[in-house]
């Protein structure tokens, strides 16, 4: 057993009386079998904390963990901010020459970048934009455009490169590649009664600006040049804030039989959106770098959209690759700037339980191809896709036999739980409400592709509670885009634009709703769908139903402890 405390020393010989300083060190000395206690206190990292298959064996947890004295142990990858100065604007200033970040937290809180909704009129041309107003030719700063909805399901971020104007109008150049690519990508005819509907191209419209000086209202922030501007909030000390800085605070390859229980992971931050080649969101954590683009085209009219060949994915600032056996129980991931969790390459059996992730930017958990038997279970996934608006809560990607159970996820802006092609996903007993804020055509919980060669080999989604799915054109429980082999029995949707959808396009096959209870008829099934003692009820008998009560009790996370 070793112990490990921030105020320590690694030339110590990591007892309780002279713990270690430093997660490095501790890892050095660990052999198979040793417990790492880690004191109270923030772990400030310089570079990530690596683990490779001979680090082995170990336990990571904080001391006292599972006790009414559990310690609190936070793992960041943040640098202090200090040095601030008041101008007589009111707006605070500090020297950070080579900072880059996405992200600031100020006491804790989540400071969000500046920004300006961009309601005039914009005229794309080959290089950018012409703005029919001459006011954002005084725009300082690295002003970055944001695109809601360039896609229904999608929101991108473009860099400005340069901004010059006269007296009647502003001219805007765009950072390339990311701006060729945008026009490229976002092209689409899309004929369904939803959003986006029409021809269009989704590099014609950008929503909102962020990142300058001069859109600084109280509580957010501004970073370029080396200095960080911020407007405080009324009474607001600047005593505790921290930007983050490192990109990965763990990753751990080819390791067995690791646990971290009882561990904060907090404020690290994502830097690919702030370069030239930008941010070209798909669908779900993925986006466009570049290569091949496909045109998909929709039967029945529905029209067609353009598709990266070979998406790249948002990466994890918390990272397990090739691994087995790996638990992570009673930890916290929060304030963080890509997705907070990643089970990557080959591996089997790790799980995530007892924990919460939140404050995130992008996803918060994701297993992928080549995952066998991972469990998520009894977790809090709320306040993800804070910055990149379409990243699911949870999401499943060429996985095998995962199960995803008896956790509540909520306050998500585009899909709560996603499962694309793969094979024999559970997805059991989950609450997931208030989903699909910001976003459109997506749904609570959301299923893509094949799951299997049949329905005792393929995905079940049993026990669910889905509810208070919000934008327009959602379905509250979405089987979409070929899916097979899926038996969706038991759950409860409600308070959705739609609770479920039986024609999409290309069509599901083998796909039957069993003994469901939901607020809407969904109409009369196509061939390869079927319906089995479902109930429609109205929106006001819910509350009181015996059938809805009793899956209402069964979702969600359970007393542990």
């Amino acid at each position: 057993m070793f112990f490990v405390d921030p105020a320590g020393d690694d030339a110590g010989p990591g007892t309780i009386e002279r713990p270690f300083a430093t997660l490095d060190r501790a890892r050095a000395a660990a052999a198979p079998g040793t417990v790492v206690n880690l004191r109270a206190g923030t772990y400030r990292l310089t570079e990530p904390f690596r683990l490779s298959g001979a680090d082995s064996g170990v336990v990571y947890q904080a001391y006292g963990y599972g006790t009414a004295v559990q310690e609190e142990v936070v793992i960041s990858g943040g640098r202090p901010i200090t040095g601030w100065r008041r101008g007589d604007d009111g707006v605070c200033r500090a020297e950070v020459p080579g900072l880059a970040s996405r992200q600031l937290y100020v006491s804790g809180r989540r400071a969000v970048r500046a920004s300006v909704t961009l309601d005039q009129r914009l005229t794309r041309t080959e290089t950018g934009y012409v703005i029919d107003d001459p006011a954002p030719g005084s725009w300082q700063g690295e002003v970055e455009f944001v695109y809601r909805g360039a896609y229904p399901w999608s929101e991108a971020r473009c860099q400005v490169s340069r901004i010059s104007g006269d007296e009647r109008s502003t001219t805007v150049a765009m950072a390339q590649p990311a701006f060729g690519w945008a026009a490229r990508l976002y092209q689409s005819v899309i004929s369904w009664d939803g959003p986006g509907a029409g021809e269009s191209n989704g590099a014609d419209a950008p929503t909102s600006a962020e990142n300058s000086p001069a859109f600084l209202t109280e509580g957010t922030f501004a970073l370029g040049g080396g200095v960080l501007h911020y407007l405080p909030l009324p009474g607001e000390k600047l005593d505790d804030v921290v930007a983050p800085v490192l990109e990965t605070l763990v990753h751990a390859r080819d390791v067995h039989d690791v646990a971290f229980r009882g561990i904060t992971f907090a404020e690290a931050t994502w830097l690919r959106p702030s370069a030239p080649e930008g941010f070209l969101h798909y669908h779900g954590n993925g986006f466009y770098d570049g290569g091949a683009l496909q045109t998909v085209t929709f039967a029945e009219g529905q029209g067609q959209v353009t598709v990266p060949g070979d998406p790249a994915a948002m990466p994890g600032n918390v990272v397990f690759e090739n691994a087995s056996r790996v638990t992570l129980e009673g930890c916290r991931f929060t304030r963080l700037g890509a997705v907070a969790l990643e089970f990557r390459g080959e591996g089997s059996d790790n799980v995530l339980r007892d924990s919460v992730v939140d404050e995130v930017c992008g996803g918060g958990v994701v297993i992928g191809s080549g995952a066998r038997r991972h469990r998520l279970e009894n977790n809090h996934v709320h306040h993800i896709g804070r910055d990149y608006h379409g990243s699911p809560a949870i999401l499943l990607t060429g996985t095998r036999d995962t199960v995803v159970s008896h956790n509540r996820v909520n306050d998500a802006p585009h899909a709560g739980i996603v499962v694309y092609e793969g094979r024999g996903a559970q997805v059991l007993d989950n609450l997931v409400h208030d989903t699909m804020q910001v976003l459109a055509d997506g749904g609570g919980i959301y299923l893509s592709g094949s799951q299997g060669v049949s329905y005792a080999s393929g995905a079940l989604i049993r026990g669910n509670v889905v509810r208070d799915t919000i934008t327009p054109y959602n379905f509250g429980l979405y089987t979409d885009y070929g899916a097979a082999w899926v038996t969706v029995q038991g759950n409860v949707v409600h308070r959705a634009d739609n609770p479920v959808v039986l024609n999409v396009s290309p069509p599901m096959e083998h796909v039957a709703f069993i003994g469901n209870v939901w607020d809407a008829d969904p109409g009369d099934p196509p061939s390869g769908v079927s319906l089995y003692d479902n109930t429609t009820l109205p929106k006001e008998a819910f509350d009181d139903d015996p059938a809805v009560a009793d899956i209402v009790a069964g979702a969600g996370p359970r007393a542990t402890r």
